[in-house]
């Protein structure tokens, strides 16, 4: 296990002189520069999201990028002629997506020093290095699963749903009714351990130890008699969400331990983690055993403390920054309403 570094999930480009040859205000667009719709082909095909900051004439630039076939790839562009940080800073909200783990490229020092004083954590890199992203290796993706593969879809429909909320006049939780959401929750299988791996990797806003698994760290932990391991998709009216979390649990004489919870930050808002934790109290419950849990205290996952604390979970043991928790209550917790659930088989390891 170990707290790798954040790999990139989102690029967000310039346009001019960096996209493509010459300054579209002055006189138009010219042929797009060597290697970079290769580029953002690539990274589309490894799930890394991509977006536009760029100071032009929207209508314009947008004609531009339908005519050399590559708009379709780009979430919330944003371009205008407001400061480039200012757009970046949108598209990072919009997507939901922490500065650490975008990256922005830009041909000019200027601009790039500008985004990184506004945003010190963003990683900047020279338009002249486009063609050679997908080398580095924080672009590197050891699997490109089916839920990388369609991402950017994923992503779109998420940006629809919140164009939704955002116009739903009554409560949050009337708002996630009308969604009709279904939340599969199944045993990992060795099918679905590339997905696995994924999350564990690209998840550190909602993920209670910040521990990340290799490939054969967990083919071990499917396969062990102590460990209960499930894996859970999420899908709507507006479509899948794919595989949005886990909840690795560890048996013993004493208790069932939560050894690991994951939410993507995508879905981090519907419950999820709620409705995992949920379906811990009833595995506990038919152990006769309690349930425990341990959290980790990251840079990023205090709100996940949080979720154990209103979920009923009290602390029992500290060590540094290691908690052990226990849930307090008798009776498992009991499901959101707005969440239809299907309950996998019983846990056999593989």
């Amino acid at each position: 296990m170990s707290n790798n570094e954040q790999q990139i999930k989102c690029v967000i480009w310039d346009l001019d002189n960096t996209v493509w040859e010459g300054v579209l205000s002055e006189g138009g667009a010219g042929a797009l520069l060597p290697g970079v719709a290769e580029t953002i082909r690539e990274l589309d095909r490894r799930g890394i999201v991509q977006s536009v900051s760029s100071k032009n004439d929207f209508d314009n630039a947008r004609k531009q990028l339908e005519e050399k076939g590559l708009w379709d790839y780009f979430l919330c562009p944003q371009i205008s002629w407001n400061s480039k940080s200012e757009g970046i800073r949108t598209i990072l909200e919009l997507l939901n997506i922490k500065e650490e783990a975008a990256a922005f490229v830009d041909d000019s020092a200027f601009e790039r020093d500008e985004v990184r004083f506004v945003l010190p954590k963003i990683r900047a890199y020279d338009a002249a290095l486009a063609g050679s992203i997908p080398e580095f290796p924080e672009f590197q993706v050891r699997f490109v699963t089916e839920d990388a593969a369609r991402r950017r879809e994923m992503y779109r429909a998420d940006l629809e749903r919140q164009s939704a909320e955002e116009a739903f006049a009554g409560s949050n939780e009337d708002f996630l009714s009308t969604l009709h959401m279904k939340l599969a929750i199944e045993p990992v299988t060795e099918p679905a351990l590339q997905r696995v791996e994924e999350l564990t990797i690209r998840t550190h806003q909602l993920n209670s130890t910040g521990y990340t698994y290799s490939y054969e760290e967990l083919l071990k932990l499917i396969r062990s008699p102590r460990h209960r391991f499930y894996i859970c998709e999420l899908t709507d009216d507006y479509g899948t969400s794919g595989k949005v979390g886990l909840l690795l649990m560890e048996e013993s004489e004493e208790a069932l331990t939560i050894k690991l919870l994951i939410v993507s930050c995508r879905v981090m808002t519907r419950g999820i983690g709620t409705a995992l934790l949920c379906f811990a109290t009833k595995q506990a419950a038919e152990t006769g055993k309690p349930l425990r849990a341990e959290f980790l205290e990251t840079d990023y996952n205090r709100i996940m403390y949080i979720t154990y604390k209103l979920s009923g979970f009290e602390e029992i043991e500290e060590d540094g920054d290691r908690v052990l928790l226990e849930y307090q209550h008798a009776e498992p917790m009991e499901y959101p309403e707005y969440l239809e659930i299907q309950e996998g088989g019983n846990y056999e390891p593989q």
